[in-house]
């Protein structure tokens, strides 16, 4: 279910003489998150016309390899849960323009937690929902890596699905769930929906 396709190599061709540069890129990258933060944005355009110039590069390119580097924790494994604990009975819900959102339970696994959020509303009333992508972020003592794995739905109900890792505690009292929502993924300042849970 939350497998992802395996990469396969486009080529059984490689230069070795590429080998060192190759290196050194990821060096490179390694050092941009070390000196930003791992927070380094996208560069203004004009620069990227001007590397592009300087460097004998396609604009085009220079923008899909900084789209990709921003991109980075998409890229990141997906953790697939295993060993089944228990169902963890949350039960809490809120209101927002006549759409009901809830969590009603928690799936805990040995190394990672499934957190489903539901939406309900009135079918007779709304044209078909377009799902959105949502963010989750968990707030407490802990540090938190949070995926939203898929979603699905029919008439008057949609669900998403989350994987966070490393588990959530059993006791989850004290614990703050947030979703956010954007039209797109990675749109940080575009932000479309909050939704808060206090356990």
């Amino acid at each position: 279910m939350w497998k992802s396709m395996p990469f396969e190599r486009p080529t059984d061709h490689y230069d070795l003489k590429a080998l060192e540069v190759d290196e050194k890129i990821c060096a490179l990258l390694k050092k941009r998150k070390e000196v930003t933060e791992n927070n380094p944005g996208f560069p203004p355009l004009e620069y990227i016309s001007e590397w592009s110039k300087k460097y004998e590069l396609y604009e085009n390119q220079l923008t899909s390899l900084f789209s990709l580097i921003m991109t980075e924790e998409y890229h990141r494994p997906i953790v697939e849960p295993v060993g089944f604990r228990k169902i963890l009975q949350i039960f809490k819900a809120t209101e927002l323009e006549d759409r009901v959102y809830y969590i009603s339970s928690i799936r805990q696994y040995e190394n990672a937690s499934v957190v489903f959020l539901n939406m309900e509303w009135d079918e007779y009333k709304e044209e078909e929902y377009n799902p959105i992508h949502l963010e989750l972020s968990i707030e407490g003592d802990e540090e938190y890596y949070c995926r939203m794995t898929g979603g699905s739905g029919s008439s008057g109900h949609y669900y998403y699905s989350f994987i966070v890792e490393p588990p959530l505690p059993d006791d989850m009292i004290g614990k703050k769930m947030i979703f956010k929502g954007s039209l797109l993924p990675f749109e940080k300042n575009q932000s479309e929906l909050e939704l808060v849970f206090e356990v």
